[in-house]
């Protein structure tokens, strides 16, 4: 059932008049979105070669991902609130620039030309300031462009994009290290980022901020929940690394759920709050986000069970993990596509059901491989079902969580559901690392045991029954 906000009239249904460039708007933004969220498994075929180049030790090296992880993941909450304050284009083209600037830095680290292993780490740090600053501002513009039936259509795009291009950059990874060297998984970046910022102001107009004049930013607010995110996602990397056991590892997340726990006291008493609590109590976010962390969660687990097996156990180079991952980067989009078709005629809820089941089935799967695979016969079935599930599962979250959103509040939303994204990611890598100690089908079992948690747990936790064709700040509680 629909109702308006507390305390407000119900909002005039009028039909906005569509923007004339939309799609080609969505590419462009969605060529963004694919660039920063390729950047979190792009890296990870190109460590050993890096750390060999630049002559890192273990722990060194892996700060080159856990740098770009934190700031991403906790700074995502603040730069959709920036995006609602100062424009929505404005900060999307400031963190464009960021994240460019620091890819071509890296990729000069790279080819020898400047810079060191610690600069190396201090660029993918700004790496992730910038794509912070992107995603929830590029996910808002999206879903206040589209309206009615088209919105369901462009976040099912942008969903597909977020569970494939994690797919793609485990194969662009390989090609890319194993042809002209691990620089050009950064410079890469940097021809798409020119052509995305030239773009940007032909399609998308600057507008006006949706919240100005409402007190300036939180700062309170903004630094206990990126910091309480930042030691939450820190602490889960450094468990998964062989520390669960240990109560220093404990801390870090203990202190960060310690500092939300401030932030949730700051927003209450705070008169321009960073983000109003009562949104985390909406069903459709508060679902959409367990959605989004659930199927993150899964889909970077199977990534990373997958490419470790595939080169530790099956042999494969990283340029043959790569092309491995194709037809699950496939899967992912397919799933997505079919989902956003669904969706408007079933509603999130059956979708989501069937979405965990197909990747639990797909998981039972992968936990019955051979200590000799062939990789076709064997992998790709069990691989391209989950990954086909998922696909399906990050469209219902993303839709559930935005369909509803109130224009001012787009950014702020989109990055709470962008952070769940972030924090699924984390969660279910450090997870399944500890749980393969014993052995990759123990890693999988446990997925596949999830997967069917989850899908009994989004049956009665997300709103029943199709969308409304209108897409305006109605939200279902």
């Amino acid at each position: 059932m629909t109702h308006a906000s507390p305390g407000h009239a119900p909002p005039a249904r009028s039909t906005p008049v569509p923007a004339p460039h939309r799609w080609w708007a969505l590419a462009v933004l969605g060529l963004a979105q694919f660039m920063v969220v390729l950047d979190v498994t792009v890296v990870n075929v190109a460590l050993p070669d890096i750390r060999a180049d630049l002559g890192l030790g273990l722990s060194a090296a892996s700060w080159v991902v856990t740098a770009y992880t934190l700031c991403f993941g906790g700074l995502m909450l603040l730069g959709g609130r920036l995006a609602d304050i100062h424009g929505r284009r404005r900060v999307f083209l400031a963190g464009l620039v960021l994240f460019t600037l620091a890819s071509l830095v890296a990729g000069l680290i790279g080819r020898g030309l400047t810079g060191s292993g610690a600069a190396l780490i201090a660029a993918r740090a700004v790496q992730g300031v910038g794509a912070a600053l992107l995603s929830p501002s590029a996910l808002s513009i999206v879903t206040t462009t589209f309206h009615g039936p088209e919105r369901h259509r462009a976040l099912g795009v942008w969903a597909a994009i977020g569970g494939g291009g994690a797919a793609v950059g485990v194969l662009l990874g390989g090609l890319l290290t194993s042809g002209p060297g691990w620089a050009w998984v950064f410079i890469v970046n940097v021809p798409v980022g020119v052509l995305v910022a030239i773009a940007m102001p032909r399609l998308v107009t600057a507008g006006k901020p949706d919240t100005p004049g409402r007190g300036g930013l939180d700062l309170p607010g903004a630094l206990s929940i990126t910091a309480g995110v930042a030691l939450i996602i820190y602490g889960i990397l450094k468990t998964g690394d062989g520390g669960w056991p240990s109560p220093a590892a404990l801390l870090p997340p203990a202190a960060g759920a310690a500092l939300i726990g401030v932030f949730v006291l700051v927003e209450r008493r705070a008169a321009a709050p960073l983000v109003r609590l009562g949104l985390f109590a909406r069903r459709p976010i508060a679902s959409g986000g367990m959605v989004m962390l659930a199927a993150s969660a899964l889909l970077l687990s199977a990534f990373f069970l997958t490419s470790q097996y595939l080169q530790y156990v099956a042999g494969l180079s990283a340029l043959q993990t790569g092309l491995a991952f194709l037809p699950a980067a496939l899967a992912t989009v397919a799933g997505a596509h079919l989902a956003a078709h669904l969706i408007p005629r079933t509603g999130p809820r059956p979708v989501a059901v069937v979405a965990f089941l197909i990747t639990a089935a797909g998981m039972w799967l992968l936990s019955r491989l051979p200590a000799a695979p062939e990789v076709l016969l064997d992998v790709e079935p069990g691989f391209v079902l989950a990954a086909l599930g998922l696909g399906a599962a990050f469209v219902t979250a993303t839709t559930t969580a935005m369909t509803h959103v109130a224009d001012e509040e787009a950014g702020v939303v989109s990055g709470t559901v962008n952070m769940g994204h972030e924090l699924g990611a984390s969660l279910g890598i450090a997870v399944v690392a500890a749980v393969a100690s014993g052995g990759f089908a123990q890693g999988y079992l446990v997925s596949a045991v999830t997967a069917i948690v989850v899908a009994v747990a989004a049956a009665p936790a997300l709103p029943k029954g199709r969308p409304p064709a209108h897409t305006g700040p109605i939200f279902a509680h």
